[in-house]
């Protein structure tokens, strides 16, 4: 059964949808103009471009009943991980990242859209095996078809992006019924990996003395000494609870295994990593260690920010974007642009919108019938919500910068579309939320 009532067009999602596009696009027309009025970029065409052709396959996946869509989720994923492998050799290098597709100004960036296939086909793969989601062999075997794009996202390398996936997939696991234990364990070891790897350079940069613990994990030799002490330690904690099935030798091979994976994956990502993409992570924690380099477009974004003050300065009356202190302010850094000019009332409108658009979200999840459509709702909805808790936190000093941009207002054709798509499946699961 399916609901046919013109009425089930969500025309509240779409409004606050296409107000956050124009806001967009007029933000970013004021990111391309200089203290004197000249304009001196046509993204803001572009962008209108993109809009207008995003918006149309808006309403043609509202259109499409995404039990077909479902039925390419598959070939989709497979199509997206092709051109993530093929980006790796001969894509363009854009901002030290090889991760565009296309020739001279035309180009697509595939890891945006690899964000809607691995919804979907993880949400068919969740609906499909329902009973095998707790159990943590399939827990694992159904991570890995977020893994892989990850992996090759990393590559490129843009850690931004890669960073999306795990969360979206974090979320649709918990809708569909995994274990908590099991998520907390990816989450434990995320944030343990991530400490551990800033760890040495926060001994360089802001402590600024020699801390002799931390050769455990700058020495390669003590490191490999820690990691196969831990690791003994989870498997005789192993061996006691299958031989006593006491709880208190599960926690404990819990956790030494979260730390051992976690210690693997900081030494793998100290080596992968670039050098300014740990810097962020440090520049996170005190712009001022390089505030004429890293630590730049923090201090300019907060300046930026700040300045606004209640009202704001006025629709392209800004100082700190006309004066061109913010680098890339029409993509990573156009909140910076909207706070100065419009305010904290105007910031206010837009985290409005955005929250329309988030609750109407969970109001689908929670009103359709179909499983498929409740999961892959809940991962467009994480999707949309990890964008914009990043991209506000780093313009305002509380998340390192990572080059996520901020859904529906930064510049650029693939994470438009890729949002505007993920907006038009929501809106196709409401109009057939009767449907199962």
């Amino acid at each position: 059964m399916r609901s046919k009532s013109v009425f089930g067009f969500d025309l509240l999602l779409f409004i606050s949808t296409i107000a956050l596009v124009s806001i967009g696009i007029a933000f970013i027309f004021s990111s391309g103009v200089t203290s004197t009025g000249i304009i001196y970029s046509n993204e803001y065409i572009k962008q209108t471009v993109w809009a207008i052709t995003g918006i149309g396959l808006l309403v043609l996946f509202v259109s499409v009943d995404y039990a077909f869509i479902r039925r390419l989720s598959l070939r989709i994923y497979l199509v997206l991980m092709a051109l993530l492998v093929c980006t790796l050799f001969i894509g363009r290098v854009v901002n030290g990242s090889r991760s565009w597709l296309g020739i001279w100004e035309f180009g697509i960036q595939p890891s945006e859209f690899c964000k809607i296939a691995v919804i979907l086909f993880l949400a068919h793969i969740l609906d499909k095996k329902n009973a095998q989601i707790k159990d943590v062999r399939y827990f694992i075997l159904y991570l890995g078809i977020v893994l892989l794009p990850m992996g090759l996202v990393l590559r490129q390398p843009d850690l931004g992006t890669a960073s999306v996936f795990l969360p979206v997939a974090l979320a649709m696991f918990f809708i569909a019924g995994s274990k908590t234990r099991h998520i907390l364990f990816i989450l434990g070891t995320g944030f343990l990996l991530v400490f551990l790897t800033m760890l040495p350079s926060y001994e360089v940069y802001l402590a600024k003395k020699s801390i002799p613990v931390l050769n455990l994990l700058t020495n390669t030799q003590l490191a490999a000494y820690l990691i196969c002490g831990t690791a003994g330690v989870c498997l005789l904690a192993l061996t006691g609870y299958f031989l006593t099935k006491k709880p208190c030798f599960y926690w404990i091979a819990y956790f030494s295994l979260i730390l051992v994976f976690a210690l693997c994956g900081s030494l793998v990502f100290r080596k992968v990593l670039k050098e300014y993409q740990i810097m962020r992570l440090i520049v996170f924690l005190d712009p001022n260690v390089d505030a004429r380099g890293a630590g730049w477009n923090i201090i300019q974004s907060v300046t930026a920010v700040g300045s606004g003050g209640l009202w704001g300065k006025g629709f392209l009356k800004g100082t700190q974007s006309h004066y061109r202190y913010i680098p890339q302010q029409s993509t990573d850094f156009i909140f910076s642009i909207v706070s100065e000019e419009w305010g904290f009332v105007g910031v206010c409108m837009v985290f409005a919108l955005f929250l329309v658009i988030i609750i109407r979200g969970i109001l689908i999840i929670r009103s359709t019938k179909d499983r498929f459509a409740g999961i892959a709702a809940t991962g467009i909805v994480m999707m949309i919500f990890f964008h914009f808790l990043v991209n506000v936190g780093m313009a305002i000093s509380l998340m390192p910068v990572t080059g996520i941009p901020l859904f529906f207002l930064s510049y650029g054709g693939s994470s438009l579309w890729t949002v505007l798509i993920g907006v038009g499946l929501l809106m196709s699961f409401h109009l057939r939320r009767f449907k199962v």
